[in-house]
């Protein structure tokens, strides 16, 4: 038999309640996660355009409308911040968020330019990403901080 270093490690009723709100706060986290990925997505990256290496999404195809579509497309990135922010993300990060929103909206307002930098750099995308790896991070020292008795 393969020599196995697995640490058993007892876990006693008082951890167990404290993991078992954890997880049931995490899992909320994550489903709000995954509903901000859903919007990015459709933002960014959405559709496959036949002719183009790399799927579209509607910021790109509202970003058409010159001055008017990059400014509604900003109400989504904006609704990514927000939840974001109720994720309880540090403000640093926020912080970055609202200045990859704003590089997005404003070479968005160049003609051209602008929508192929849409299409090339996913500001949506980027911001769920920033969103991921922080409460990743957080869930990780939660977990190991609840298994502490």
């Amino acid at each position: 038999m393969a020599d196995m270093n697995i640490e058993t490690q007892i876990i006693t009723p008082a951890v167990q309640a404290r993991l078992s709100v954890l997880e049931a706060r995490h899992e909320k986290e994550a489903a709000q996660l995954l509903r901000l990925e859903s919007l990015a997505n459709l933002m960014d990256a959405q559709f496959k355009i036949p002719l183009l290496p790399i799927p579209i999404g509607l910021d790109a195809i509202i970003g058409l409308i010159p001055v008017i579509g990059d400014t509604i497309s900003i109400g989504a990135s904006g609704v990514i911040v927000v939840g974001a922010q109720r994720l309880n993300l540090p403000k640093r990060y926020l912080l970055q968020m609202a200045g990859n929103m704003f590089i997005d909206w404003l070479i968005g307002l160049i003609p051209l330019v602008g929508d192929l930098f849409d299409i090339g750099w996913r500001g949506n995308i980027r911001n769920v990403r920033i969103a991921r790896e922080q409460l990743e991070r957080k869930w990780a020292k939660e977990r190991e901080f609840a298994l502490k008795d």
